[in-house]
């Protein structure tokens, strides 16, 4: 299994992993990361994607391209800065391992643009 199929699993589990209040509070912490990433059209798709999944409790309800895929190094930069302060700032532990979950996916997608 390569690394990217690890976070993805990763990020399948600390989806579903999410609490009612987690979700909730995900779903608070993604409209200020699209705000956060106003001018940038992947940030914002990014964020839907990760919002759908939370709100489903589960990755696999939006057909597609990954957003990731599309992101330039700028929007990962904004991503991570974003997803950083969440994991170490978030006082709800299913949140903050969900943010931890995210930035591996961000870093399969840093890596690849090497």
């Amino acid at each position: 299994m390569d690394g990217s199929d690890h976070h993805s699993e990763y990020l399948a589990r600390a989806t579903e992993a999410l609490t009612p209040e987690g979700r909730g509070r995900v779903d608070e912490l993604l409209e200020q990361l699209v705000k956060a990433g106003a001018g940038h059209a992947w940030v914002r798709r990014f964020a839907q994607v990760r919002e759908a999944e939370a709100d489903a409790g589960r990755t696999d309800v939006e057909p597609g391209p990954e957003p990731a895929d599309m992101l330039t190094e700028q929007e990962l930069d904004v991503l991570t800065a974003g997803f950083t302060t969440i994991r170490d700032q978030e006082h709800l532990d299913d949140v903050a391992n969900w943010a931890n979950a995210v930035l591996a996916l961000l870093q399969d997608e840093r890596d690849r643009l090497v």
